[in-house]
């Protein structure tokens, strides 16, 4: 199959937003939304995009591998290089190499990286040794481009654009409720406050050809049965299923960052759904660099340590 090929326009988004949303399938047949930085890395004669994560991190790795399928939504302009208005949706199947390469690190994605964050932070005798499973432990995650959907507005309102294959011409099938229930199993009321505060909420789903997506939503309001969620026409699944739900923000060069991530069960009805929420999990990191980065380094650490007693990464 020949690489897809994306104009210019789409490819003003992916090279300049700082920040996406990544989306992967659960083995539940949900959709978990996370944030990553894929600082500008793509290739359009391949057809392909990328963004790098540490080994420390083996449990998304561990699930990308297992069903590769997964979306990306450049869904936000803060702190990058673009200013366009479109909210560029990839959809596409991922190869995951685990073994880093400390060339390829230090030839592309340090450059890409300084380019959006800022010089590294060095140090023989501390910082290198610290950021060792962080900066030199990271891995590519290639996604070979299926589809790209765009949308005129970042409220993915209006009509969306399709560049290579078809979106699916019915929507997903309702799924079958899971055995402990559907209601709320964390006080959803208290995660709507926490998520109204945060600027980018997103919703993640599969849909009917087995390929996440994620798209923007606001919290309206939030009762003890689930919090309430809009969207633009059209865009939200009909029926009942699992679904992840991600509220973020960021600050320049990613210092500073706020997540409050959730796995749970969506009813839709038109533009309103409501959202149950199942798990729950969140981190507020603070506007200091060097704070922030004893704090990844400690991360990626325990994350490495624990896929290695596990018998992964």
């Amino acid at each position: 199959m020949a690489p897809l090929a994306w104009p210019d326009e789409v490819d003003e988004v992916l090279a300049g937003d700082l920040t996406a949303g990544l989306a992967y399938p659960t083995p539940a047949g949900g959709a978990v939304v996370t944030a990553v930085a894929p600082i500008g890395l793509r290739d359009r004669e391949a057809g392909t995009v990328t963004f790098t994560t540490s080994l420390g991190f083996g449990k998304k790795l561990e699930r990308i591998k297992r069903d590769p399928r997964l979306a990306l939504a450049y869904h936000a302009r803060e702190h990058g290089f673009s200013d366009s208005s479109l909210y560029v949706l990839v959809q596409g199947d991922a190869e995951v190499t685990l073994d880093p390469d400390r060339d390829y690190l230090e030839t592309v994605i340090g450059p890409q990286s300084e380019r959006f964050m800022g010089p590294r932070k060095r140090g023989r005798l501390f910082w290198d040794r610290w950021l060792q499973e962080y900066y030199a432990d990271r891995v590519p995650v290639t996604v070979r481009v299926a589809r790209i959907t765009t949308w005129p507005d970042l409220r993915c309102a209006g009509e969306p654009s399709v560049i290579g294959a078809p979106r699916p011409e019915a929507p997903p099938e309702p799924q079958t409720a899971p055995k402990k229930g559907t209601g709320p199993r964390v006080d959803a009321e208290r995660a709507a406050r926490r998520l109204r505060k945060i600027p980018h909420v997103l919703l993640a789903y599969v849909e009917a050809d087995g390929y996440p997506a994620a798209i923007p939503v606001e919290v309206a309001d939030a009762s003890p049965e689930g919090i309430s969620l809009r969207a633009a026409n059209g865009v939200l699944p009909p029926g009942a299923r699992r679904a992840g739900l991600l509220g973020h923000d960021y600050e320049p060069k990613l210092i500073g960052l706020e997540a409050r991530q959730h796995t749970g069960w969506l009813e839709t009805d038109g533009d309103r759904a409501l959202y149950a929420p199942h798990t729950e999990q969140g981190f507020k990191a603070p506007a200091n660099k060097t704070l922030l980065l004893f704090i990844n380094g400690l991360m990626a650490k325990r994350g490495l340590r624990k896929a290695r007693r596990a018998g992964g990464a």
